[in-house]
């Protein structure tokens, strides 16, 4: 149990880092200093949540039987472990295939969005078998994302800015596992809410999946212009 608690204590610590800084690289020059600077602090803290969720959710299947609605959650930590690592995961591997012309069909790559599939088609299953329907639904949005993996890499690039929408769709979506499970355990005990409001757990996502379509418009709608200033020249 000291193990576990010490994990925990990190995996908080790691959170907080993550969401006080989640934003910075969204609102910062993109490719800037701080935006780089800033954006390896963000994703170093979330393969950090990732990795200790994924210690936890483990421990608590197969060594933790007091609750049986402990075990509901563990899926859960599994699931943000695999959502988490995943999305940070591609965000950063785009930059470095920025330039490719080809379908991408690197083993690792693949098979971490295929993880995402399955481990979010997994968590919906035991949604359904303990009755808890943050698992039933929130799992569909590791499943959107694994399979817009996916078609990315499956697909060869329609334009030369693709890796851009990819990076930060990505990390977008990274931060809404954040927010999700801040809602889910730590919200309620600061401000002393019920944390079994299913629009609570679902916060997140509406808020902030908007916010992905809203860059898609502007960075589409700016790197064509930019593109006819440049044949115009």
């Amino acid at each position: 149990m000291l193990l576990f608690s010490i994990m925990l204590t990190i995996h908080i610590i790691a959170g907080f880092s993550a969401l006080a800084v989640f934003w910075i690289p969204l609102v910062t020059k993109k490719g800037g200093n701080i935006h780089r600077k800033v954006g390896w602090v963000y994703v170093t803290a979330m393969y950090t949540v990732a990795a200790t969720a994924l210690y936890m959710g483990i421990y608590r299947i197969f060594f933790d039987y007091t609750v049986p609605e402990a075990r509901a959650f563990s899926f859960f930590l599994l699931f943000i472990a695999t959502l988490s690592g995943a999305t940070a995961w591609m965000g950063i591997r785009v930059l470095r295939f920025k330039r490719r012309t080809e379908k991408h069909r690197n083993v690792y790559d693949l098979g971490i969005s295929c993880l995402l599939i399955l481990m979010s088609a997994i968590t919906i299953v035991v949604g359904w078998m303990y009755d808890f329907p943050l698992l039933q639904y929130f799992p569909i949005l590791g499943i959107i994302l694994g399979g817009g993996q996916l078609y990315y890499w499956l697909t060869p690039p329609q334009n030369k800015m693709h890796w851009y929408f990819e990076h930060y769709g990505n990390l977008i979506g990274c931060s809404i596992a954040t927010l999700t499970a801040f809602t889910v355990f730590g919200a309620p005990r600061l401000l002393n809410i019920s944390s079994t409001s299913i629009w609570l757990w679902l916060l997140p996502t509406v808020v902030l999946t908007p916010v992905i379509y809203v860059f898609n418009w502007y960075y589409r709608k700016k790197f064509k212009i930019q593109n006819v200033k440049k044949q115009s020249a």
